[in-house]
C-alpha cells in the first residue's frame, strides 16, 4: 500500500509538472518581425524605468517619419524639466471656488479669464513635463558620398526576440549588409548596440548622438532639435552634459569608440578600431557611470527577461480551434512585454508609458488602475507595489488638496506630476474614481501576499485616510435620509456637468465596496469599525434604475435617450467589473444594462480599455462569448499594432491602459473571481477553445 502511494503521487507530481507550460514556446511564437519602414511599427527595449524606441534601423535613424506614428523616443521615470516660471504665477490663481454641499470649495480648473489666471493655468499644466533625453542614430554614406535616407535602406528583416528582449535588424544600402542588435540593461539606463558592416571599415556609416530640446507641448516626440536657446551641451571625454534652462543630465557613450562634435548638440560616434563597434549608451541624471559592454548588457537583458517570462501566471491558447484564440494570444503576450518595459517603475506611468509625451509626460491617477492591477493578478504583484509606495510620497499633498476642499483625509490627485503637484483640469480636478483604487490595490497585495500583517502595517494608515475622505465626501441628505455622492463630481463617464451630476452608479458601487474593505483592515489591525463608514455605506444612494437597467447617474434619467450620453466609456458596466458590485446590485438588471449598451452604446467613442471593460462585465455575468467579442471588437480605439501597442488615433497612436486592461479581463477569464465560485471560465464552452493556465491570483 506504502510503495502504491508513494507512485500514485510521484505519478501526480509528474503529471503536474507535465502540464507545466512552456513559456519559451509561448512567448517566442509572437516575437516581433518588421520588414518595411512604417511609423506605427516602431519597437522598444526597456527596464521598467526606462525606455528606447527604434525604428527599422534598430537605432532612431529616422525620428521625423516616426514623429506621426509610435514616436522614437527615450524617456525614463527620472528625467523632468521646467520652463522658469518668469512671471511669478501661484498654483492659487489656477483655483476657482464652487458652492457644493453647503461650502465654498476651490477647484484648480482652466479658465478663460482673467487673463493672468489663464496664463498661470496653462504655466502648471505645461510645467514639469517629461524630457526626451536623447537620440542615437545611424549616419550612412552612399557611395555619392550624400547621406542615405530612408528609401536607401532596403531588404528589411528586423525582429524582436520578446524572451530576451534584444532586437536585431537587418537591412542592405545599395546592396550592403547591415546588421544592428539592439538591448537595454535591467537595472541601468543603458543601451548597448553592436553594429556589423563592411560600411564601419569603409568609413561611410557612423552613429549620431542629438538632443532634442523640451517643447512643452501636450506631445513630445523627440524631434525637436533646434529654436530653443535654453538647450545647451558639452563633451568631456566620452560624456555629454546636458543643461535645458535649470536641468541637467548626462549621456555617456562607452566601448571603443571616439566621440567629437559634429554640429548643435550633435555629437558623431565612430569606432576606435574599424573591425569592432560595440558600444554602449547611458543616460543618467548625474554624471556617474559604470563601465558596460554592449555583450554585459545583452546578459543583462536576456537575464532579466527570461526571468520576467518564468515569473507569475502564463496562458496558453495552442490547440484553439477558433480563429480569435490566436489573436487574443498575441495580445497577452505582447501586452506583457509593453507594460514591464513602460510600466513597471517607481511611479505610476503616463498613458503613453516611456516612449512620448501625452499630457505633458504626468501621470493620470484613475489609470493607474489599468496599468498595474494586472501585474498582481499575474502573480508578480512586485511590479505593482512598486509605484505604490509612491502615494506615501505624495500623501502630504493629498491631505492639502482635501483641506483645501474643506475634506478631512487624503484626496488623490488626478492628472499630477512625481512631487504630487495636480495640474489644472476642468475634467481630472472633478474627477472621483481615483479615490478607491488605492485601496482596491492594496487590498490585492494583501491577499496576492497570503494575507500577510506586514501589508497591514504598510499601508494601513494610508488605506484608513483615502476612506476618511470617502465617508466625508459623501453628503448627508436629510429630506431622502440618505449618501448622495455630488453635485460637484465627473464620473469615470467624463461627459457629465459636474455641477448637475449625483449619484453615477459605478462610483457608488465602487465607494461601497472601498469603505467595506477599509473597514476589514481596521479589524485586521487590531482596531475598531468606524461608524461614520459604515453608516455612508448602509445609508449612500441605491444604484440607479430606470426601465429595468441601471443608468450612468442618477442625475441624468435620459441617459439612454440622449446621445450626448451614448459615448465616451460605458462606466456603468464597471459596477461589476472589476468589483463584484454592491450587495444591492441585481445580476439580472446588470445583464440587461450589459445588452443595452452592447447594442447602443457608441463605440467608436470609446477608448481602449473600455473593451475590458465590457468583458470583465460580461465574464462575471456568465456571458463568455460577449466577453470574447468585446476583447476583439473591430473598433478603432481597440485596435493592437504589429508592436503590440493599443492604437486609439493619431494624437494618440499607443494607449498602455489598453493593454494593462486586456491583462486584467483576461486574468479573470481564466482564472474566475473570488466573489463567483460557479464561474469556471470566461471562455467559450463549445470545444474550440483550449486554454491553459497556471499562477493567476483571483481577481475579487
Amino acid at each position: 500500500m506504502r510503495t502504491y502511494m508513494i507512485a500514485l503521487l510521484l505519478g501526480m507530481a509528474y503529471a503536474a509538472q507535465a502540464q507545466r507550460i512552456n513559456r519559451h514556446e509561448v512567448v517566442s511564437r509572437h516575437n516581433v518581425e518588421v520588414r518595411q519602414i512604417d511609423s506605427l511599427s516602431s519597437l522598444s527595449v526597456g527596464n521598467g524605468r526606462f525606455a528606447f524606441t527604434v525604428d527599422a534601423t534598430g537605432m532612431q535613424t529616422f525620428p521625423a517619419l516616426y514623429a506621426g506614428g509610435v514616436p522614437l523616443g527615450t524617456q525614463s521615470e527620472w528625467g523632468w524639466h521646467s520652463f522658469p516660471n518668469t512671471n511669478q504665477y501661484k498654483f492659487e490663481e489656477t483655483l476657482k471656488s464652487y458652492h457644493l454641499q453647503g461650502q465654498d470649495r476651490p477647484y484648480s480648473v482652466q479658465v478663460k479669464s482673467p487673463e493672468r489666471s489663464k496664463e498661470a493655468v496653462e504655466y502648471f499644466r505645461v510645467n514639469p513635463h517629461r524630457l526626451q533625453l536623447g537620440s542615437v542614430g545611424l549616419e550612412i554614406l552612399l557611395q555619392n558620398r550624400q547621406v542615405a535616407t530612408a528609401a536607401d535602406i532596403k531588404n528589411i528583416r528586423q525582429q524582436l526576440d520578446l524572451y530576451t528582449g534584444i532586437i536585431t535588424s537587418r537591412f542592405t544600402v545599395e546592396g550592403t549588409p547591415v546588421e544592428v542588435i539592439t538591448s537595454c540593461h535591467q537595472s541601468g539606463d543603458a543601451v548597448g548596440f553592436r553594429v556589423k558592416s563592411p560600411l564601419v571599415a569603409a568609413g561611410r556609416l557612423k552613429v549620431l548622438v542629438r538632443v532634442a530640446a523640451p517643447t512643452g507641448g501636450w506631445k513630445d516626440v523627440n524631434d525637436n532639435f533646434k529654436g530653443y536657446t535654453k538647450l545647451t551641451t558639452a563633451l568631456n571625454g566620452s560624456t555629454i552634459a546636458c543643461t535645458a534652462d535649470t536641468n541637467k543630465w548626462f549621456i555617456n557613450i562607452g566601448g571603443e569608440t571616439k566621440v567629437a562634435r559634429a554640429g548643435d548638440n550633435v555629437y558623431a560616434v565612430t569606432p576606435a578600431r574599424p573591425a569592432a563597434f560595440a558600444f554602449v549608451v547611458s543616460f543618467m541624471p548625474q554624471p556617474s557611470f559604470k563601465r558596460l559592454s554592449a555583450a554585459a548588457v545583452e546578459e543583462s537583458s536576456a537575464a532579466g527577461w527570461k526571468a520576467f517570462w518564468e515569473s507569475g501566471a502564463a496562458v496558453d491558447f495552442a490547440g484553439s480551434t477558433d480563429p480569435r484564440a490566436k489573436e487574443i494570444e498575441r495580445r497577452v503576450v505582447l501586452s506583457q512585454y509593453l507594460t514591464r518595459l513602460q510600466c513597471a517603475g517607481n511611479f505610476p506611468p503616463q498613458e503613453t508609458g516611456l516612449t512620448y509625451n501625452s499630457w505633458y509626460g504626468k501621470p493620470h491617477l484613475e489609470m493607474h488602475w489599468w496599468h498595474a492591477v494586472h501585474f498582481a493578478l499575474w502573480g508578480r504583484p512586485e511590479l505593482m507595489e512598486k509605484s505604490l509606495d509612491w502615494y506615501r510620497t505624495v500623501s502630504a499633498k493629498a491631505e492639502q488638496l482635501a483641506q483645501r476642499q474643506h475634506y478631512s483625509g487624503l484626496r488623490w490627485q488626478k492628472m499630477v506630476d512625481h512631487s504630487g503637484d495636480e495640474s489644472p483640469s476642468s475634467v481630472g480636478a472633478f474627477l472621483l474614481w481615483q479615490q478607491p483604487h488605492f485601496i482596491y490595490m492594496t487590498e490585492l497585495l494583501y491577499r496576492s501576499r497570503q494575507e500577510s500583517p506586514a501589508v497591514i502595517k504598510k499601508y494601513a494608515d494610508l488605506v484608513f485616510k483615502t476612506a476618511e475622505f470617502m465617508a466625508d465626501y459623501a453628503s448627508y441628505d436629510s429630506v431622502r435620509r440618505r449618501y448622495n455622492l455630488g453635485p460637484g463630481l465627473i464620473p469615470a463617464q467624463e461627459c457629465f456637468d459636474p455641477l448637475q451630476t449625483y449619484n453615477p452608479t459605478y462610483e457608488l458601487a465602487y465607494w461601497h465596496w472601498a469603505l467595506q474593505t477599509a473597514q476589514q483592515w481596521r479589524e485586521r489591525a487590531g482596531l475598531p469599525r468606524v461608524a461614520k463608514w459604515d453608516a455612508v455605506c448602509a445609508g449612500l444612494a441605491p444604484l440607479p434604475v430606470l426601465n429595468g437597467v441601471y443608468l450612468p447617474a442618477e442625475s441624468n434619467p435620459d441617459g439612454y435617450t440622449n446621445s450626448r450620453y451614448l459615448g465616451d466609456h460605458p462606466a456603468v458596466l464597471g459596477a461589476y467589473a472589476s468589483i463584484p458590485g454592491s450587495p444591492a446590485l441585481d445580476t439580472a438588471t446588470m445583464l440587461r444594462t450589459l445588452q443595452l449598451v452592447w447594442d447602443k452604446w457608441r463605440w467608436e467613442d470609446t477608448w481602449g480599455w473600455d473593451f475590458p471593460l465590457t468583458a470583465m462585465a460580461a465574464t462575471r455575468l456568465h456571458q463568455p462569448e460577449l466577453a470574447v467579442q468585446a476583447l476583439l471588437k473591430p473598433i478603432r480605439t481597440n485596435t493592437y499594432l504589429v508592436n503590440g501597442h493599443n492604437f486609439q488615433d493619431e494624437r494618440l497612436t499607443i494607449y498602455l491602459p489598453g493593454n494593462g486592461g486586456l491583462l486584467s479581463a483576461v486574468a479573470m477569464m481564466c482564472a474566475g473571481t473570488a466573489a463567483d465560485p460557479a464561474l469556471k471560465s470566461g471562455f467559450p464552452d463549445n470545444g474550440q477553445w483550449k486554454v491553459k493556465y497556471e499562477g493567476f491570483t483571483k481577481i475579487f
